[in-house]
């Protein structure tokens, strides 16, 4: 491994600013069923923060470990994910059932193999809803964070996107009631 790729410190002040009242931390779930993937991502990420909150890693060593902790009522911002487990497709069983059963679009979701030519990344990527696709090789500490970073910016960019998507649905929810009313009564409870 390159000298350069073993540590990457970011600059804080270029992040956003943290909400009062949010989370402590970023939870990311790694799914692999290698026990060194998980130690190895946990040095390499160990000093990570972004808006000044660092990452709580939780580990799954197979797809159903995965889905009991993605069914809890943490919610998880990334899924490092492997695609080789208990058998050849069950990283992207999960992934299709994160997208599909669970609904969740939010979540980045980067798959992580060790045997590229299982599964061909332009098929992957075009078959499934995933953000990344990376051989375990080259994910060196430099381009965890990077993509870190990537995932986590993107992540916060949708929840922004959503949040002003379920404000303008009010806003617009009331119009309606607005237009619709027939007394004064009605009026003002519309507008209130």
């Amino acid at each position: 491994m390159d000298q350069d790729d073993d540590l990457l410190i970011f600059d804080d002040e270029d992040q956003p600013e943290a909400s009062q009242g949010e989370v402590e931390g970023w939870n990311v779930l790694v799914v692999d069923d290698d026990p060194e993937i998980h130690t190895v991502t946990q040095f390499a990420l160990n000093s990570f923060t972004y808006c000044g909150k660092p990452l709580k890693l939780h580990s799954a060593y197979t797809a159903a470990e995965a889905r009991s902790l993605l069914s809890s009522e943490t919610e998880f911002t990334i899924a490092l994910v492997d695609v080789v487990m208990e058998s050849d497709e069950a990283g992207l069983e999960l992934v299709q059932w994160i997208r599909t059963e669970r609904k969740n679009d939010h979540i980045r979701i980067v798959l992580r193999t060790g045997q590229p030519g299982k599964n061909p990344d332009r098929d992957v990527v075009a078959r499934y809803s995933i953000n990344d696709y990376k051989e375990k090789t080259e994910l060196t500490a430099n381009k965890l964070y990077t993509l870190m970073y990537a995932c986590l910016r993107n992540y916060c960019e949708i929840e922004a996107l959503s949040k002003k998507n379920e404000a303008l649905e009010k806003v617009l929810s009331a119009c309606q009631k607005t237009v619709s009313s027939k007394t004064v009564d009605e009026f003002s409870d519309a507008i209130l």
